[in-house]
């Protein structure tokens, strides 16, 4: 590599440089902060989320191959990266008071966060599956520690463990069908798998790599047959964490999907059955069993689930506009889910978890503006117009329809239909329930949660009355446009 392709290479991957750099100088000045002073490290973590944020911005306007191939800066990279930065934000603004709560405000776990960041990243500019590996396993890593934080808790210590092994798992898989693209092929860089899978998309071992390929990549979506660790692992992690792996890693595993299978390996036309099949199973099964869930953050593990599958019908259908569906859907999804789970979040004060469904009885007459915000979240989710969630499954209608896949719309549509009963069903116990004796909670209302409530609500409602020029943006952005 020569001196002027290096520096090219350096500055396409400014952004994640800056994570990475940023992460080992917040890891050293966090040992010299003081108990107490956590505003610190969350302005800080701040401060190097929106300095690569605009590092990603300036690089925006072209495309920017990177190391060899293995890399690359364009506008599909970009519009995830900033789904990315809007996640790790939030979360950081929504730990504030958590963390201090839990016990938990050390430097590292903000340190965790940007890693996993950065590994979300890479994964979304990753033109070759080995630097997705590498991605895939910084973002993995990080979220296993995070998962954990809450030592002294069983169940956190218990979904650690759990996510470790099955992650473990599934990236064993991924490996493997890794290894059988590059003996077919003879390499694992994407454009090189276009030109070289073209000619028999029906050989067996393209077929057998696919399956191991996808097997590892809806693991990290969290879409049947791999989804068992999400319930176990949503309620063992600290609710901050469980919000940020709810939107940011799923993000980057629809990212890899889109960017392997809708370019290189789309020859293989015949094995998109399977993921027909993953999608249909995945709503199927997230719809019906958050119906009997007490748990709230089980209830939004399995909400998470039937999500991740609807998203996998705009992978279905694909093309252009089934990519730009996802994107806006993941858009959409980011703002109402971090919404909800920030609802959930600013409920933890003292010895008040707000896990249960019936700790939110009566909080329409105890919190009206604080209810209101959960209907607004608990609509868009169920996909109710004229809120963003209704948009967001209206598009990937649209583009399984034009694709001719009518059958597998009707399907979506009916399982809609189920998912909206559990999360009108929590608008019921906040509005229809008489609220628990005064003082029974006391919401954790800090200047951060307010902020991201604000952000939420304000993405949520606004992509709602706008919904096209979110569209424009997403279908400018589909592999540079």
């Amino acid at each position: 590599m020569t001196a002027a392709a290096l520096f090219q290479s350096i500055l396409a991957s400014l952004p994640e440089i800056v994570v990475v750099a940023g992460a080992c100088i917040l890891l050293i000045l966090g040992q010299l902060v003081r108990k107490g002073q956590g505003h610190f490290l969350v302005s800080a973590s701040v401060a190097i989320v929106l300095i690569a944020a605009l590092g990603t911005l300036m690089l925006a306007g072209e495309v920017r191959p990177a190391y060899t191939g293995m890399f690359i800066a364009d506008r599909f990279a970009g519009f995830f990266k900033g789904v990315f930065y809007l996640a790790t934000i939030l979360t950081f603004l929504l730990s504030r008071k958590y963390t201090e709560i839990e016990k938990i405000g050390s430097s590292e776990y903000y340190v965790m966060l940007l890693f996993a960041l950065s590994g979300m990243m890479i994964m979304a500019s990753a033109t070759d599956l080995l630097s997705i590996y590498v991605g895939l396993e910084l973002m993995a890593l990080s979220t296993y520690v995070l998962t954990g934080f809450l030592r002294r808790e069983r169940r956190s210590n218990e979904a650690s463990l759990k996510y470790v092994i099955l992650g473990g798992v599934s990236t064993g898989i991924f490996l493997y069908g890794v290894s059988l693209v590059y003996g077919i092929t003879g390499t694992t860089q994407l454009d090189g798998m276009a030109a070289a899978v073209t000619g028999d998309p029906l050989d067996p071992g393209l077929l057998l790599a696919v399956v191991f390929i996808v097997a590892g990549l809806v693991f990290k979506v969290g879409a049947v047959p791999f989804h068992m660790w999400v319930p176990d692992v949503y309620e063992g992690a600290p609710t901050t964490i469980t919000a940020f792996m709810s939107v940011a890693p799923k993000a980057a595993g629809f990212a890899v999907i889109l960017r392997v299978f809708l370019n290189p390996l789309v020859a293989a036309s015949d094995a998109w059955i399977i993921v027909a099949v993953i999608a249909v199973a995945t709503m199927a099964l997230g719809s019906f069993v958050a119906l009997v869930q007490d748990n709230f953050k089980r209830l939004l593990a399995y909400s998470s689930i039937a999500h991740a599958g609807f998203a996998l019908f705009g992978v279905v259908a694909g093309g252009a506009d089934g990519i730009a569906s996802v994107m806006l859907y993941l858009l959409i999804y980011a703002f109402m889910n971090l919404g909800i789970f920030a609802a959930v979040i600013m409920m933890r004060n003292g010895d008040f978890s707000g896990e249960v469904i019936e700790d939110y009885a009566g909080l329409a007459k105890s919190h009206p503006g604080l209810a209101l915000l959960m209907l607004l979240y608990l609509f868009s989710l169920a996909g109710i117009p004229p809120t963003a969630g209704f948009f967001a499954k209206f598009y990937v209608l649209v583009a399984l329809v034009e694709r001719g896949f009518v059958m597998l719309a009707v399907i979506a549509v009916l399982l809609s239909a189920v998912a909206a009963y559990f999360y009108i069903r929590i608008v019921m116990v906040i509005y229809m329930r008489e609220p628990e004796p005064e003082g029974a909670f006391d919401p954790a209302l800090t200047p951060s949660v307010r902020a991201t409530l604000a952000i939420t609500a304000a993405g949520t409602i606004g992509i709602g009355l706008f919904p096209a020029w979110f569209l424009r943006l997403a279908q400018h952005s589909v592999f540079g446009g």
